[in-house]
């Protein structure tokens, strides 16, 4: 889709309006609810869905059906950022009146590293094609990997700091508290960062990491560089209130990683199917509807086959439970 210089600079402060309404709204400290949480969810949602619309009207079905793919692969893999964002809360323990601001301005670092990657990405896959077949690899051997860590099922998962961050807090010294929303303070006649601003940098270059396999995996659906970042824009911004959406619901998709296996080796596979074809190879390739009806499959009965894992593990423990408060009883008598 042919793309003007106009329409970047109007979708680019299209989106810079939103987010600055959705700071306006934010920029009191205060717990988010299930309600408002719920209700932006919404809003986040409809957003994407009109401008999905918008793109069918003015580019056709490909470009729509190409970004309605993108964004409910980001949507699924943003889902798994989730995990560490929780764990990242926890870590830094960040009162909970200041965790929707922490996570406003850490998914807005990861939108403008995001955006960086997306223009690189699209630059060698415009100048070298091969990279198609390092790209789909990478998201065969990424599936692998979260399967193989999903068998491992680590209970005491923990977050750790990358490098990055821990030289950040050596070189500038992190206060011993929270000062509210405050970045920066004054300490000891020194100027040091705040857990505020170093729980924001985590969730920001924390979500860098998972960009890595986000990334190629929308370029196997898109190479379309505005699709591509439209779509991780949208996928990004809704979020910080899907976190406290599902924040209590997260460990019961069970079988998540399984499911966004599922997705990445198949966009993997289509990568290299479609770099086949582009050095002359005649092998089937697999259309956008296909992709989307494929992605939205495997979530569809990920969810479903959680809910139910999840729902019968419960069962198991309240069994349990109730067998060792009998036996408890019988002693006690």
């Amino acid at each position: 889709m042919e793309v003007s210089m106009g329409l970047w600079v109007l979708t680019i402060v299209g989106l810079a309006a939103l987010i600055a309404v959705d700071f306006f709204i934010g920029r009191k400290p205060h717990e988010v609810s299930i309600k408002e949480a719920g209700i932006w969810t919404v809003v986040w949602i409809a957003l994407a869905g009109l401008f999905g619309l918008g793109l069918l009207v003015y580019g056709g079905g490909q470009p729509a059906g190409e970004f309605f793919a993108g964004f409910i692969t980001e949507k699924s893999l943003s889902v798994d950022n989730l995990f560490v964002f929780v764990l990242i809360m926890a870590k830094f323990a960040v009162p909970t009146q200041y965790q929707q601001r922490v996570l406003l301005v850490g998914v807005l670092i990861a939108l403008i590293l995001r955006a960086v990657f997306i223009a690189a990405g699209a630059a060698i896959l415009a100048s070298f094609s091969w990279v198609f077949y390092l790209f789909g690899a990478f998201l065969i051997w990424t599936a692998w990997k979260l399967v193989q860590e999903a068998r491992a099922d680590e209970e005491d998962e923990e977050y750790e700091e990358n490098k990055l961050l821990k030289a950040a807090e050596r070189r500038f010294g992190v206060a011993d508290r929270y000062h509210g929303t405050k970045l920066w303070i004054q300490q000891n006649g020194k100027r040091v960062m705040t857990p505020m601003l170093v729980v924001m940098l985590a969730i920001g270059t924390t979500d860098v990491l998972f960009a890595l396999d986000s990334i190629p995996a929308i370029f196997g659906l898109t190479q379309d560089p505005y699709i591509v970042f439209t779509a991780n824009a949208f996928a990004l911004m809704g979020l910080r209130q899907l976190y406290f959406l599902i924040g209590g619901l997260l460990r019961k998709l069970v079988h998540l990683s399984y499911g966004l296996s599922i997705i990445l080796g198949f966009i993997g596979v289509k990568l290299v199917l479609h770099a086949l074809h582009e050095s002359g190879v005649h092998v089937p390739e697999i259309s956008i509807p296909v992709s989307l009806g494929v992605i939205c499959a495997v979530l569809a009965a990920t969810t479903l086959t959680s809910l139910l894992a999840s729902r019968k593990q419960a069962a198991v423990e309240a069994a349990r439970a109730g067998g060792e408060g009998a036996r408890k009883d019988s002693v006690d008598v």
